[in-house]
C-alpha cells in the first residue's frame, strides 16, 4: 500500500513538473514574442522618423477640403521609383521617375486600386508650364512637381507619397526572401550596377531583389504599358508576401531597408493605420492601365494618352476614394453601395 502511494505521488510530482515546465516555456515564448514586438515597433518608428519628409507648401491636396486620416478615411498613395544611381550621373535632386504607381485604398471594403502611369506619357507639367514626358517632372521639381503633375492629369487627390530608390526595392525583396513573379519571356537584362548579369527563363519564377528589379524595368521586348503591368504585379507580390505569416520574422530587415532608402510624408502613426488592410490576409488589388498610342512624329518618342481612357480611370479612382464627399462621410454604407456599382461599371468600360 505504501509503495502504491509513493508511486502515485511520484507520478503527480512528474505531471506537476511537466505542467510547470510547459507553463514556463509558454511564458518565455510570450515574453520573447512581446519583446520582439516591442523591438520591431521601435525599429519601425525609428525608420519611419528617418524616412519622414514634409513637402514645403503642401499640407493637404488642393483637391481635398481637409486632411484625411487613414485610420477611417479612404486615401491615395503615389509610389515614385527613382534611379539615383551615380553610374548614370543622377542624384535624388535631378533624377527622373522610373516608375509611377498611384494606389487608392478604400477603408470600408479594404480594397486597393492600382494604376501604373507610363513614364513617357506626354502630359502637362505645372512646374514648367508646358507638356513633356511625365518622367521629367521629377527632374524639374522633385516629388512635389511629380505629385502636381499626376493630380493635374487625373484630377485625383494625392494624399501620401512614397519615394523609393532601387536600393530599397532590392533590399526589401531580399529581406522578404524573394518573391514569386511571372516572367513573360526569356530575359537578358542589366542589374543595378549596369552589368549584363540577369538571365531569366519564361514562367513563374522565384526572384531575388536584383532579378525582380530587372523584370520591373525591362521593356525592350514589349512596351511601357506591359512594363507598368509588371510593376503592378511585382508590387502586389511584395504586398502579399508582407501579409503572409511567414514574413513576420523578416520585418526587421524590411524596416531597415525602407528607412535607409525611402522618403514619405506619412508619419509612423499613419503607417500603422494601413496594417488594417492586411489583418484579413491578402487584400483585393485591382490593376488599371491608361490607353494610348506611340508617337514619334517629333523625332522623340512619346506616349500619347487617350483622353477617354484618362477620364474613365479618373472616375474609377475618385469613386473608389469617394473623393467628392467630406472625410466624415467616407464610411457611409449608402455611399459605398452607390460608388461600388458605378466603380464596377467604369472598370468594365476600362477593360474593354
Amino acid at each position: 500500500m505504501k509503495n502504491r502511494i509513493n508511486n502515485k505521488n511520484k507520478k503527480r510530482s512528474k505531471t506537476s513538473l511537466i505542467i510547470k515546465v510547459s507553463l514556463l516555456l509558454v511564458a518565455s515564448l510570450l515574453i520573447c514574442a512581446s519583446a520582439y514586438g516591442v523591438y520591431i515597433t521601435k525599429q519601425a518608428e525609428h525608420a519611419a522618423n528617418s524616412a519622414h519628409e514634409e513637402l514645403e507648401g503642401r499640407d493637404v491636396s488642393t483637391l481635398r477640403e481637409e486632411k484625411v486620416e487613414p485610420v477611417h478615411d479612404n486615401v491615395s498613395i503615389l509610389f515614385v521609383g527613382v534611379d539615383d544611381s551615380e553610374n548614370r550621373g543622377q542624384g535624388s535632386d535631378n533624377s527622373r521617375s522610373d516608375a509611377l504607381i498611384l494606389a487608392t485604398l478604400n477603408n470600408k471594403t479594404k480594397t486597393i486600386k492600382m494604376l501604373s502611369i507610363p513614364r513617357d506619357s506626354y502630359v502637362f507639367i505645372p512646374k514648367v508650364g508646358y507638356e513633356d514626358k511625365i518622367t521629367h517632372a521629377h527632374a524639374y521639381g522633385g516629388t512635389l512637381a511629380t505629385i502636381d503633375t499626376v493630380e493635374k492629369l487625373l484630377n485625383v487627390p494625392i494624399d501620401y507619397y512614397v519615394r523609393m530608390n532601387f536600393n530599397a526595392f532590392i533590399d526589401v525583396v531580399d529581406a522578404l526572401g524573394g518573391i514569386e513573379a511571372e516572367v513573360p519571356y526569356k530575359l537578358h537584362e542589366k542589374d543595378e550596377f549596369d552589368r549584363n548579369s540577369i538571365n531569366l527563363q519564361p514562367g513563374l519564377q522565384h526572384l531575388n531583389g536584383s532579378q525582380a528589379l530587372a523584370l520591373a524595368r525591362t521593356r525592350k521586348q514589349d512596351s511601357d504599358i506591359e512594363r507598368g503591368k509588371r510593376q503592378q504585379e511585382i508590387l502586389t507580390a511584395i504586398i502579399n508576401k508582407v501579409a503572409s505569416v511567414s514574413s513576420i520574422t523578416k520585418y526587421d530587415d524590411v524596416i531597415r531597408a525602407l528607412g535607409d532608402n525611402m522618403k514619405t510624408n506619412m508619419t509612423f502613426t499613419e503607417m500603422k493605420s494601413f496594417l488594417s488592410y492586411l489583418t484579413q490576409g491578402k487584400p483585393r488589388i485591382d490593376s488599371l492601365t491608361l490607353d494610348g498610342v506611340d508617337d514619334t512624329s517629333t523625332g522623340v518618342y512619346y506616349y500619347q494618352l487617350n483622353q477617354q481612357s484618362v477620364d474613365e480611370v479618373s472616375e474609377i479612382l475618385n469613386n473608389h476614394l469617394d473623393a467628392n464627399k467630406t472625410s466624415s462621410s467616407l464610411t457611409n454604407n449608402d455611399h459605398d453601395k452607390v460608388n461600388a456599382a458605378g466603380d464596377e461599371e467604369a472598370v468594365n468600360r476600362n477593360a474593354q
